[in-house]
């Protein structure tokens, strides 16, 4: 506990030009194992990002305390020659394993870069038991999944915006629609589908200005990344600088989109139906529960598979 308390950066007195440089140097001085606690006054989730970026996923990052006052972020240096494979790196081998993650809630997409052991930490799972089941389903014979892993990304990046991007643009309309009706007509006995409408507005506008930057600026960014790996020479992306930052945008806004679907499962009780419910109540739900399940893949697919690869690509290149 005393390395701990020693071992505390205050980022609100620090020149706003000294903030992110102090951190890197205070993280650059740990051991492996050693601790780190910053204080700030907002939510310092692009740090994340950028130590990520920077530093690679040698290192956790957990919320103290997350507002509205204090953020106090604990960050610790991951210790070499530990099982070290994330979420994210098990499912883009075995898509299998998915589902036992999702039997337990653990999230592979938006919280992939998280290791078993750390993910059970956080949702107080016997690490043990999960462990063995991750061990039988490589012993189970089933239908293979589709080989996302295995794919170019250029092809990934196209499979992406005809299956995932077509299926959100397609229902989220119509979920707007129906979340607002069974919101009027159920509103009064059921409060927190009023909650669940704004929260459907949200994802619908964050998800519509989200995709045009994939299919506009990221993807062709990734393709010309490819392109160039192909014809073994310069190509345009060298004048847009890393993909690194658009990378960056994106998985941050995945998490914020994941982290209102999770709260309209909360709000929801886990998409349980009252008793008065309605016929468009029960369609509603069923939609919502659907397109929660290919977020979950369609974000898996970009910052577990497609997004380290072309920045590994890119690095190659440069």
């Amino acid at each position: 506990m005393e390395t701990i308390a020693e071992n505390i950066l205050n980022v609100t007195l620090l020149e706003p030009r000294l903030k992110h440089p102090t951190i890197f140097a205070r993280f650059d001085e740990l051991n492996e194992g050693e601790i780190l606690i910053i204080h700030n006054d907002h939510d310092p989730k692009p740090l994340y990002y950028q130590l990520l970026g920077q530093r690679g996923n040698i290192f956790t990052w957990d919320y103290l305390e997350a507002g509205p006052e204090w953020w106090k972020i604990k960050i610790q240096k991951r210790i070499s020659g530990e099982n070290n494979e994330t979420l994210g790196e098990i499912v883009a081998k075995d898509m299998h394993k998915a589902q036992i993650f999702k039997k337990y809630g653990i999230d592979f997409c938006c919280g992939g870069k998280k290791t078993v052991k750390e993910a059970c930490a956080d949702k107080g799972l016997d690490y043990a038991i999960l462990e063995q089941e991750l061990q039988k389903a490589d012993q189970v014979i089933s239908s293979r999944p589709l080989p996302y892993n295995d794919w170019s990304l250029d092809f990934l990046a196209d499979y992406i915006v005809n299956t995932h991007h077509s299926y959100t643009k397609k229902q989220l309309p119509e979920i707007r629609g129906y979340a607002a009706k069974v919101a009027r007509v159920h509103g009064d006995n059921h409060p927190e589908l009023l909650e669940i409408y704004q929260l459907v507005e949200e994802v619908n506008a964050e998800m519509s200005a989200h995709m045009v930057k994939e299919e506009q600026i990221l993807f062709p960014y990734i393709k010309e990344i490819v392109a160039s790996k192909n014809k073994a020479a310069a190509s345009q992306f060298e004048a847009l600088g890393s993909v690194r930052g658009p990378i960056s945008m994106m998985e941050m806004e995945h998490e914020h989109t994941g982290n209102a679907m999770e709260q309209i499962r909360k709000l929801s009780n886990n998409y349980t139906l009252p008793q008065d419910s309605c016929a468009s109540y029960s369609l509603l739900f069923r939609m919502l529960e659907e397109l929660e399940e290919d977020l979950h893949t369609h974000i898996h697919l970009e910052n577990n598979i497609l997004f380290p690869k072309a920045l590994q690509m890119e690095k190659e290149l440069k």
